[in-house]
């Protein structure tokens, strides 16, 4: 059986050297480890700007790079394991986070001052090197290690979990649009929100929703509770009650609330009936 492509670099010309022995390459590397630069880096499967996104890798977010060549990086994301090609002008020496943002979407601004015009934009778990605080005017910020300033209360210490319940954390990302790869407060896809949320409650979760069917335990449509999952093919949700599906979907094109039975009638005509229910251990 082939590796997984998504989960696994390997290439002809050059492959992971975790994988000597199971694939044949013309040379194995280690890699150099990298963090991302950008607020929002997009992967994809190619070294090709106008092919779509697999999903995206946060600011502050380490990956290790096989390869670098004109223009574009081939990484391996360490939080999941996503291979893919993304700008080499978005990543750069590995960092050392002590905190991750907490708000959906937050600014980085030249200094502690909100007035000021803000140089970049944060992501929900992007993660941030604080070196010092300062206040403005009652409101406190963080100062960062590459330059600039956020809100602290955008923040929390690495390590810490945001909140108990990870359907509370998807629920601040309602009215998100919803981004075909996405992952992260600018645009999001289903199986981003279940990943994104669970990894600000400390759970580890898959990244696609085919990977994300197998996670967890499996149950029945009539023991559907609170966090549980329900999936389709191409597709996933997040029970946020009994009766009520939290979801990234292309018919509103945002992260919607949704009455269950209705979905499960609307997208029956096109993706037929749900595949299977799991429940978060």
């Amino acid at each position: 059986m082939e590796l997984d492509r998504r989960l696994n670099a390997f290439r002809p010309d050059l492959a992971a050297e975790a994988l000597k022995g199971q694939v044949e390459a013309a040379r194995f590397v280690k890699g150099e480890p990298a963090s991302v630069t950008g607020s929002v880096a997009a992967l994809r499967p190619f070294p090709d700007i106008g092919r779509g996104i697999d999903t995206e890798l946060l600011f502050g977010e380490s990956v290790r790079v096989f390869d670098r060549a004109n223009g574009f990086a081939w990484v391996q994301a360490d939080a999941d394991g996503y291979v893919g090609y993304l700008p080499e002008e978005m990543i750069g020496s590995l960092a050392k986070p002590t905190h991750r943002i907490t708000a959906a979407r937050t600014f980085l601004y030249p200094e502690a001052e909100l007035r000021k015009p803000p140089i970049k934009a944060f992501s929900m778990g992007s993660l941030i090197t604080v070196i010092g605080d300062a206040e403005t005017r009652g409101t406190r910020y963080f100062l960062l290690a590459g330059g600039g300033a956020v809100i602290a209360a955008h923040c929390l210490p690495v390590g810490e979990a945001m909140a108990d319940d990870y359907v509370s954390v998807a629920t601040k990302f309602i009215e998100t649009p919803y981004l075909w790869g996405g992952r992260s407060g600018f645009g999001i896809d289903c199986s981003g929100l279940v990943q994104l949320a669970l990894m600000m409650v400390g759970k580890s979760a898959p990244r696609d929703s085919d990977m994300q069917a197998s996670f967890g335990n499996a149950i029945t449509r009539d023991e559907l509770r609170r966090g549980d999952l329900v999936f389709w093919k191409g597709h996933v949700g997040i029970m946020e009650d009994e009766e009520t599906l939290l979801h990234a979907n292309g018919h509103t094109m945002t992260v919607a609330r949704e009455n269950f039975e209705a979905a499960v009638k609307r997208i029956g005509w096109l993706y037929e009936q749900p595949t299977g229910y799991r429940r978060i251990v």
